[in-house]
């Protein structure tokens, strides 16, 4: 799952409806977007605490950032520079990839992308 979709679940923002219980007890996570959602929800005026709670409370698994993530995540940059996709972006494409997963997101953009995963907009 990227920041956005699960911003969007925790805020109950539109297309929120779309991650059912049942997705969601499969959700994994990157640890650089588990940061990215924390820090929005910190700087939105949670506290950390329970920034931090809420960020993993739809999340089932959260996975490590490690070296080939890294290597994947900077190759993606040729692929997403027109579109202006972030770090976090490229580590939750990355990530999904590497898992062979389909990645959930609240990002139109990343409909343009031709990837070798299925990418869901869920708004």
């Amino acid at each position: 799952m990227d920041a956005s979709a699960i911003l969007a679940f925790i805020q109950g923002e539109r297309g929120s409806e779309k991650l059912t219980q049942e997705l969601l007890s499969r959700a994994v996570c990157g640890a650089v977007n588990l940061s990215e959602v924390h820090g929005k929800l910190v700087s939105r005026g949670w506290s950390i605490d329970e920034a931090w709670e809420d960020a993993l409370s739809p999340i089932q698994e959260v996975v490590p950032f490690d070296l080939s993530q890294a290597r994947l995540t900077g190759g993606l940059i040729a692929l997403t520079r027109a579109i202006g996709l972030s770090l976090g972006d490229r580590a939750c494409l990355a990530l999904a990839i590497t898992l062979k997963a389909p990645v959930y997101t609240t990002e139109q953009a990343w409909k343009k992308l031709k990837l070798e995963v299925p990418v869901q907009v869920i708004r």
